[in-house]
């Protein structure tokens, strides 16, 4: 029983966070910053109330960069996040392809590698983000690839 109140109580605090971005990113000194830094701050917050722990920023290695590196219950989660103003172009989580994947495991591996956690569990997610402001839509895939 405990275990759903929980569930439930957090559940509408990452609803009641969400809105508030969006009225947040509406504010006129947010328009300056460009769309893929504002997407990032957007995924870091979210992923922030759902429990994730954000480890590192923009990790770039072996021609690659991993935009959010997090912890959820001891599994080391690479994100990568994609914006886009509309989906007239598409899906943003159709922008992550088999070649960007690759340099992502090759990215993720070297991190592993440096902070000797290659032996813990890893997953990779993509965190999907269209429209600005208060028409913005937010969608996580876990294990994306």
């Amino acid at each position: 029983m405990a275990v759903t109140l929980t569930a439930r109580l957090r559940q509408r605090w990452v609803r009641a966070g969400d809105y508030l971005d969006r009225w947040y990113e509406e504010l006129p000194w947010r328009r300056r910053v460009p769309l893929g830094r504002r997407g990032e701050q957007i995924a870091a917050r979210h992923l922030r109330r759902c429990g994730y722990r954000i480890l590192e920023r923009n990790f770039r290695a072996a021609g690659a960069e991993i935009d959010l590196v997090a912890a959820e219950r001891g599994t080391v989660v690479f994100v990568e996040v994609k914006t886009r103003s509309s989906a007239a172009f598409g899906a943003p989580a159709e922008a992550v392809d088999g070649r960007k994947a690759a340099r992502i495991h090759r990215a993720a591996g070297i991190y592993l590698r440096r902070m000797h956690a290659a032996e813990g569990p890893a997953r990779f997610d993509v965190v999907a983000i269209i429209g600005a402001g208060r028409a913005c839509r937010l969608e996580v895939t876990r294990d994306a690839f």
